[in-house]
């Protein structure tokens, strides 16, 4: 059956060992799984948030910063009882969460992992962290399964998503998709550990700001405010780092290439254009969203992709 797991609904026979438009054949990558401390503070809280990255991605952005697993360059093969036991570890390491990070195109597995931890004791919240490029359908199947979404919403000029992730059809597809989850997870829900707010249901929907793109930015802000209100909370992002520059000045030929047709990708945002996003939120009425402080945009909220807690630990029995 070909796929059809994200909105490029490739057709690809993974199963069959073809790869889609994701990058994905028919086996579970997953690059690392490990405690991460640079989610939204009722994500992370003190403890970090048990983040799974999974490798391959079906957006590909020009300018991501994860760009080594999305193109596929790291990670390893495993199975759905290892990526539960990997839930399981997490638990026993302290996590505030399960956060699956850009999980859509191994939804079925992801599905089948967190089955197998729960009937093996795994309580914590299970948080779908996805670039919001998802179909209506793989949202409704996340039903039962996963408890909060913390979604991107990455443009809302179709252009601008033709020009840096090759997807036109991107904001369409994210505000039917958003619609689906707030369905789904409802309203923003809490509990508390460590004395800290630790979200347990609803959608977080971030917006990372881009260099000259601050109308688009406001465009976003305004569309999932009007649409949504407080039925969803706001994360505007200013952790826009220009990897493509950084690796376009080690030698990297293909990051060269696409600065010449997107040359505005070397840019940073500016604390000016940042606070203007801000002012403009707070113009429509926007309350309690999450912003960030200068230097943000830093390389360590990049964490190495070595394989960490992919695989079974020596003498583990389950």
């Amino acid at each position: 059956m070909g796929c059809d797991l994200c909105p490029r609904s490739c057709g690809a026979d993974r199963a069959a060992g073809e790869r889609g438009a994701c990058g994905a054949d028919g086996r579970l990558v997953v690059a690392r799984a490990a405690l991460h401390f640079w989610e939204e503070p009722p994500v992370s809280g003190a403890r970090g948030s048990g983040t799974v990255f999974f490798a391959h991605c079906p957006l590909r952005c020009a300018y991501c910063q994860n760009a080594v697993i999305a193109a596929g360059e790291a990670g390893e093969a495993v199975s759905v009882e290892r990526l539960g036991a990997m839930c399981l570890e997490l638990q026993e390491q302290g996590a505030l969460n399960v956060n699956f990070v850009t999980p859509t195109h191994y939804a079925p597995e992801a599905r089948a992992a967190v089955a197998w931890a729960r009937a093996r004791g795994l309580a914590l919240p299970v948080v779908w962290n996805t670039s919001g490029y998802e179909t209506v359908a793989a949202v409704r199947a996340n039903s039962g399964v996963v408890d909060a979404y913390l979604t991107d919403f990455k443009y809302a000029d179709a252009e601008l998503a033709r020009r840096y992730s090759q997807a036109s059809d991107y904001p369409a597809a994210a505000l039917e998709a958003l619609e689906a989850m707030v369905e789904e997870a409802g309203a923003p829900a809490f509990d508390e550990v460590d004395g800290a707010p630790r979200l347990t249901g609803g959608v977080i929907v971030r917006h990372l700001m881009l260099p000259g793109a601050l109308e688009d930015s406001k465009r976003v802000v305004r569309l999932v405010h009007e649409r949504f209100g407080d039925a969803v909370l706001l994360s505007l992002m200013n952790q826009y780092t220009p990897v493509l520059a950084n690796a376009a000045a080690a030698g990297d030929a293909r990051a060269a290439a696409t600065l010449r047709r997107c040359p505005e990708l070397a840019g940073r945002v500016s604390d000016e254009e940042y606070e203007r996003l801000l002012d403009y939120a707070d113009e429509l009425g926007v309350e309690d969203y999450f912003w960030q402080q200068g230097g943000a945009a830093e390389d360590s909220f990049i964490p190495p992709f070595d394989l960490t807690g992919v695989r079974e630990p020596a003498g583990a029995q389950r």
